[in-house]
């Protein structure tokens, strides 16, 4: 499935060295994350439309994924495009300390 924007194209390309399963757009408690990687990692990419009413339903979302096993990594467009190596870092650490397994 593609991508809902196309900031979200630009990561999955940069994460497939991770040899892990990158889905994009998956149902996850009842909204689509923008990327589920492995069982349990969860990337959310903001643009600017994350404000307000959308905003106070991404936490809602978020909260509710914690609460289901998942773990959450947040994200703007800025981090992606400007700052893209301490997004890397991030999921590496998360990865690395397994967030991304089902338990």
């Amino acid at each position: 499935m593609w991508s809902d924007s196309g900031l979200e194209s630009l990561v999955v390309p940069r994460l497939r060295w991770l040899r892990l399963p990158l889905r994009r757009q998956a149902w996850v408690a009842g909204r689509r994350v923008d990327l589920l990687i492995g069982d349990r990692l969860v990337l959310q990419i903001d643009g600017a439309h994350h404000t307000g009413p959308q905003r106070d339903d991404d936490i809602a979302h978020d909260a509710a994924l914690m609460l289901l096993g998942y773990h959450v990594i947040r994200v703007g467009y800025r981090h992606v495009v400007d700052d893209w190596p301490s997004v890397q870092d991030l999921i590496m650490r998360a990865v690395a300390q397994g967030l991304h397994l089902a338990r």
